[in-house]
């Protein structure tokens, strides 16, 4: 129990650091609410209404952020493979070129079909 005990401590020691600053910030800050202060901020454009769902986004920023986590992942696997590159020898290689090579084919479809055009 004693190795977690500077873990505890740590943990105690980031919370009470969080809820003080929060505290303080509420005490000690500015209060001086106005209309204007209390209006959203849309880089100076005055804001759309909104259904009252809230709006619905288009398909393509879904398709984008699949992208992104699709190769991302890709990324993951190549960092154990890039560590035990040396003892896989030719079969590492042989199955590292097989990963990308249907991962590329993947994304020349998606540049084909437009899917990485922001319109």
């Amino acid at each position: 129990m004693e190795l977690y005990t500077p873990v505890l401590a740590l943990i105690i020691l980031a919370t009470v650091f969080a809820v003080a600053s929060i505290a303080m910030a509420a005490i000690i800050g500015p209060k001086r609410y106005n209309k204007i202060k209390l209006d959203s901020y849309e880089c100076g454009i005055q804001p759309t209404p909104q259904p009252a769902g809230g709006g619905r986004f288009p398909v393509k920023y879904y398709i984008i952020a699949m992208l992104f986590i699709i190769f991302d992942i890709e990324i993951i696997f190549l960092y154990p493979w890039a560590v035990y590159f040396d003892s896989m020898a030719v079969f590492g290689l042989i199955e590292m070129v097989l990963f990308i090579a249907t991962v590329f084919v993947a994304y020349t479809y998606v540049w084909r079909r437009g899917g990485l055009d922001w319109d």
